[in-house]
């Protein structure tokens, strides 16, 4: 799957901008989009923790790469958001079988799950949408920009080829105006388990024994059969975050992605700097949505927004806090 779907990854993103116009721009081989213009006991869970009154936020955080040469030093007023949404529940996961890369579609609740995500991140500004290539993750971002009060339309970019750049183009530059471009990648799919998928989980450990699966599920290094372990997946997506994700928001762009358990906990391990045993303790709720505020250099993560309305996230910057001004001022 890797290799039919790394050109559609061969992306970057450029000068992006709320309202800007965007098109696209050939490079070799490769298609560059550019824009033009203007609980199992012991666990970790991150979901309502940090609400309306916390400002807690992580001690050292992960800095920003200073580049002269590449033009990636963040300026001092620079400050962008960081939302990071896990998927909805989908089919398997109700089924209680082991996911992976295959390709399943939520479920009723999920739905219901990337609705009320969407509700949450309702005021913070989006500039652009990455998600995986998997179906779960990109129903999730759909629906939940559904819920954005700015009503832009998000919209997947295909690069896989000419023929699919040539055939998606938008010749109104108004509706280029109010679109996000949506970037798929492999990389930041789910954690590949082998010849765990399709099985369900219980009937697993009664097979192999409890201690065997979970040592498959929750080691940090050790991977299923012919599967990946999670040290594999951290390796594809945070490096992959490093080259595509890390420039936009060093120019100040809001961005968010939907992803999965393993390749959003991967992110969050180089982000707050976790240790190999802290990560495999760490879980993370389907459809609840982390924000981060990027900030002179720094990630500092301020926990998921209650609700809409809520005052304690809008009031940790000020920007944000203009943002929603300006839609109250566009929408009463």
């Amino acid at each position: 799957m890797a290799a039919s779907t790394s050109q559609h990854a061969l992306v970057s993103v450029k000068s992006l901008c709320t309202g800007a116009n965007f098109g696209f721009e050939k490079r070799t081989s490769k298609v560059r989009f550019v824009l033009v213009g203007r609980c199992c006991s012991g666990t970790r869970k991150l979901g309502l923790v940090c609400a309306s009154n916390s400002h807690s936020s992580v001690m050292e955080p992960a800095q920003l790469p200073l580049s002269p040469e590449s033009g990636n030093t963040p300026k001092k007023s620079s400050e962008s958001a960081l939302i990071l949404i896990r998927h909805g529940e989908s089919l398997w996961n109700e089924k209680n079988l082991f996911t992976g890369c295959v390709d399943v579609p939520l479920t009723p609740k999920g739905v219901d799950e990337a609705i009320e995500a969407g509700k949450r991140i309702c005021n913070i500004p989006v500039d652009v949408i990455y998600t995986s290539s998997l179906i779960r993750a990109q129903m999730t971002a759909m629906l939940a920009m559904m819920q954005h009060r700015r009503k832009k339309v998000p919209i997947v970019v295909h690069s896989e080829s000419e023929q699919a750049h040539r055939w998606s183009k938008i010749y109104s530059e108004e509706t280029k105006k109010q679109s996000i471009p949506v970037i798929t990648a492999w990389q930041l799919n789910e954690r590949m388990y082998g010849e765990l998928q399709g099985l369900n989980k219980q009937e697993t450990a009664d097979r192999f024994g409890k201690e065997q699966v979970h040592e498959w599920r929750r080691s940090y290094d050790i991977p299923p059969p012919n599967g990946e372990s999670l040290e594999m997946c951290a390796e594809r997506a945070v490096a992959y975050f490093k080259d595509q994700i890390v420039p936009q928001l060093v120019a100040g762009k809001h961005v968010m992605i939907a992803a999965h358990g393993n390749s959003l906990r991967s992110i969050i391990m180089h982000l707050d700097k976790l240790t190999s045993q802290e990560v495999i303790s760490l879980e993370l709720s389907t459809g609840i949505p982390m924000l981060y505020i990027v900030k002179e250099g720094k990630f500092i993560r301020r926990g998921s927004p209650a609700g809409p309305s809520e005052a304690g996230v809008y009031a940790y910057t000020r920007s944000l806090a203009q943002y929603r001004q300006k839609l109250d001022n566009m929408f009463q």
